[in-house]
Parts: C-alpha cells; sequence; structure tokens
C-alpha cells in the first residue's frame, strides 16, 4: 500500500478522489434529507435516483470512448466542474426558499452527467499512475480511501445540516452545500497538477463500432460479464439507501445526524474490509468469495429492512458494506486486469453503466416499491430478491463460481 503513494501524481489523484468522495457523499445526506423534508413522499426520493441515472446511462459508452482517446485527466477537470455548476443550483434553490423540488432534480442529472465522464476515466486512470506490480495495492488504497470518505461523509454532512438547523433561520442545506463548493475547488486544483500522459491516438474516426466496442469485450469475456451483472442486479434489488431518509425520520426517528450515521454505517463496514485487503489481498478462491460476500449484502438488506432498533439498523448496514466492498475489489480487479489498456476506457464505461443503473436505478426502484409497500416491505422484499439473484448466478456462471486466481494483466 505505501508503494502506490511514492508516486506523486497517484497522491494527488487519490486525495483528490478521497475528497470528492466526502462531497457526494455529504450531498447524499443533505439531498436525501432536504428533499424528503419538504415533500414527505418516498417517490420522489427515488425520482432523486432517476434523475442521476437518465444522463448517466446515456453519457457513460461515449464517455469511455472520450477516455480512450484524450487526455483522462483532462476529463475528470471536465466532470468536476460539472459537480462544481451542480452544487451551485443546490446552493441557489437552497437560497430561494422553494419548495418546488424540480431544480433538485436538474441539479442531480448534472451530477449523473459528471459522474458519466469520470467513472471511466478514473478507473482507466488509475493502472496509468502506478507500475503495474502496484497496481493491486493502489486499488486496495483506493477503495480504503473511497470508504474512510464514505465514512466521514455522511457524518459530516449530518452534523453540518444539524448546526445549520439550529440556527433562528434554518440554513442546514445550504450550510451543506457551501462546504461541498469549496471541497470540489481543491479537487479540481489538485487534478490540474497531475503530469498529462500519452495518449494512444485512433487514426480512425470514432465510429459506433468501436463506441461499442467494450460492450462486445465485455460479452465474451464470462467471468467479467457475471462479475458485473452480478452487482447491477443484486444492488438494483437489495439497496436500501435512498431510503435511509424515510427510515431515519419516520421509523427510527434519529433526524439528520441520524441519517448521517446511517449513511456511515455500509462505509465503515466496507472500509474495514478495505483495510484487511490492503495488508491481505485476496488472491485464491476469486469467485466464491465474490459470491460470499454479494449473499452476506442480501443478508445484511433483509435484517435492516426489519429492524426497529436504531443500533441494530447501523450494525445491519456495517455487515452490508463489508459484503459490498469485497464484491467491488474483485469485479474492479477482474475488469481492469483482464481489459487491454487501448480500451480499457470504454470496458471500464460499461462496468461503470452496470454500477449506475444498480446504484441509481436502484433508488429509483426502491421509492417507487415504497410508495407501493411502504419501506420496510420494499427493503426486506429487495433483500431476499438480492439472495434469489446470488442462487441464480451460482448456476448461470460456474466460470466465475469455480475462478480460483485473478488474471495477469494483458
Amino acid at each position: 500500500m505505501r508503494a502506490a503513494l511514492a508516486y506523486p501524481d497517484f497522491r494527488r489523484f487519490a486525495l483528490g478522489r478521497f475528497l470528492a468522495t466526502l462531497v457526494w457523499q455529504m450531498l447524499g445526506v443533505a439531498v436525501g434529507w432536504q428533499v424528503y423534508t419538504t415533500t414527505r413522499d418516498p417517490l420522489d426520493l427515488g425520482l432523486v435516483g432517476l434523475a442521476q441515472f437518465l444522463p448517466f446511462f446515456f453519457l457513460v459508452l461515449p464517455a469511455g470512448q472520450l477516455a480512450d482517446r484524450t487526455d483522462r485527466r483532462i476529463v475528470m477537470l471536465i466532470a468536476y466542474a460539472i459537480d462544481a455548476a451542480c452544487i451551485v443550483v443546490l446552493i441557489i434553490f437552497s437560497l430561494s426558499d422553494s419548495r418546488d423540488v424540480f431544480w433538485v432534480f436538474v441539479a442531480m442529472a448534472l451530477l449523473g452527467a459528471a459522474r458519466a465522464l469520470w467513472m471511466p476515466a478514473g478507473q482507466a486512470m488509475v493502472v496509468n499512475l502506478v507500475p503495474s506490480g502496484v497496481f493491486p495495492s493502489a486499488v486496495a488504497l483506493n477503495s480504503m480511501l473511497f470508504e474512510v470518505a464514505v465514512i466521514v461523509g455522511p457524518a459530516l454532512g449530518g452534523i453540518i445540516y444539524a448546526l445549520g438547523e439550529s440556527r433562528e433561520a434554518p440554513v442546514g442545506a445550504l450550510l451543506v452545500y457551501v462546504t461541498a463548493l469549496t471541497l470540489i475547488i481543491g479537487v479540481i486544483f489538485l487534478f490540474a497538477r497531475i503530469r498529462p500522459r500519452p495518449v494512444m491516438h485512433a487514426t480512425a474516426p470514432a465510429s459506433w463500432r468501436e463506441l461499442t466496442e467494450g460492450l462486445r469485450f465485455v460479452f465474451q469475456r464470462r467471468t467479467v460479464l457475471g462479475a458485473i451483472s452480478l452487482d447491477l442486479f443484486a444492488v438494483l434489488f437489495g439497496g436500501a439507501t435512498a431510503l435511509l431518509p424515510m427510515f431515519a425520520a419516520d421509523i427510527l426517528k434519529v433526524g439528520p445526524e441520524g441519517l448521517g450515521i446511517l449513511r456511515t454505517a455500509p462505509g465503515l463496514g466496507a472500509a474495514m474490509v478495505a483495510i484487511w485487503l490492503a495488508r491481505r489481498p485476496i488472491s485464491r478462491h476469486v469467485g466464491p468469495w465474490m459470491f460470499g460476500g454479494v449473499a452476506v449484502f442480501g443478508l445484511a438488506t433483509v435484517v435492516f429492512g426489519l429492524s426497529t432498533s436504531f443500533w441494530l439498523s447501523v450494525a445491519a448496514l456495517v455487515c452490508l458494506g463489508a459484503g459490498d466492498m469485497i464484491s467491488v475489489f474483485i469485479r474492479h480487479l477482474l475488469v481492469q486486469l483482464e481489459t487491454p489498456d487501448e480500451i480499457r476506457g470504454r470496458v471500464s464505461a460499461v462496468s461503470a453503466m452496470f454500477i449506475g443503473a444498480s446504484n441509481e436505478l436502484g433508488e429509483f426502484e426502491s421509492g417507487l416499491t415504497a410508495s407501493w409497500w411502504g419501506p420496510v416491505h420494499a427493503v426486506t422484499y429487495g433483500g431476499v430478491a438480492c439472495l434469489i439473484i446470488v442462487a441464480a448466478y451460482l448456476r448461470w456462471f460456474p466460470e466465475l463460481r469455480r475462478l480460483d486466481r485473478f488474471p495477469q494483466p494483458p
């Protein structure tokens, strides 16, 4: 892990991604609480996810192509500038005292567009910043920093929000957004200092065939397809994150500070696993480890859905994050190590498209089912569906089930 930190550009990249993740987690708390306390409609929580998903889905494949034809550092800078524009919209909305959350959805659409740019470029960029022998440690360190930010970010966002609400004129959301804007400006500064890397310029103009090459590559690699799609369906049905404001306000009754703790809990579990993986990376029985991680994710989701105790809910979310971290680590290494560098951006875009579908579309699915059945049934049934998906994939993807070691990089 220390070996990766010996490279200055990787240090800038890792710190920048850490700060950016803090921003996204703070926004998750503030936007969720602001929207739900404004409208009291769980469907609006789902629409927050859908607003991010639609631009992400349509832009991520072209973004992957762009990451293979352009300096990936420039792509990241553009993405973070769009993030800054998103936060400015949220600041303006908060200053307006409007109860029409349409402008929140506009801001979330900008966030989704930015995510479409930075996910493939960021995933493909790490392998260019360190030697191949250091790459697994760099991935583990990145994962650990990500999870630390996932722990600190929601708690920080909840505390700042609560401090702002304690004033005579409540400004909790506004205070979070101003803090987030300050941090994202720092991220832009860090990425601007990363040295440009040589770009493999394509001799042919951009084409549909080139755009979809990442999709063809993924569908030709059964282990990669299984790992990516397993994550998609598991999180699509098993994700409870979108409904955390509803659980915090109506079931557990813990306020914005409690919401921050709930959003922190998955990151705490994931961070503990990331630290363990940084010290002892998984090298054998890769497939069984991945299936086990997703099964833990599903079981923890069921426990969280049924819990009426705040601390039991926190413990379930810690286990959820731990299981998810194992599958994320394995999926990321499989995708990057199987893929030649000249198409790594496009393949990362396909992976990002699947992940984005599972996260943001999963948030919409959670909000929609909660409006039909209530939050408890929506989350519990989702966890059961996740376990059914694991059982089905054990049968459908025997190559992934039997996978023992990671592939050697091409």
